[in-house]
């Protein structure tokens, strides 16, 4: 869903579209609550998760998979999320549609790769 609104954004921003009420506001929104949805079950899953008794037992900056899942992979997903929601918010402060498409594929394009770049993948393979 962040993928499509990223290039909706996109395609609105340089092929100079209007921001259509319908379509591109209701995309980004819905990419903005499957974003927080996504947090809160991430959070919930981070600490019911078996790796989070690792912090009771020390070692977690010095493994660096356990580095990954506890501190790197959940940080980085925060601050993905808080610049998802100040692109959203910064789009509806202006009226024109080329700036509002900028703001929303800035905000949620720099949010994507964080959340992509620090996906611990190598958990899907065992």
């Amino acid at each position: 869903m962040l993928l499509i609104a990223v290039l909706n954004a996109l395609n609105g921003y340089f092929n100079n579209k209007e921001f259509n009420l319908t379509k591109d506001f209701r995309i980004s929104l819905f990419a903005l609550i499957f974003t927080h949805i996504q947090l809160v079950l991430g959070l919930l899953l981070y600490f019911t998760s078996p790796y989070f008794a690792s912090w009771q037992a020390g070692g977690v900056m010095g493994d660096s998979f356990l580095r990954l899942v506890l501190v790197e992979h959940p940080f980085i997903n925060l601050i993905a999320v808080a610049l998802i929601t100040i692109g959203w918010s910064k789009h509806k402060k202006v009226l024109e549609a080329k700036p509002k498409f900028k703001r929303i594929a800035i905000g949620y394009g720099i949010g994507l790769i964080l959340i992509l770049l620090r996906i611990p993948y190598m958990i899907w393979f065992d």
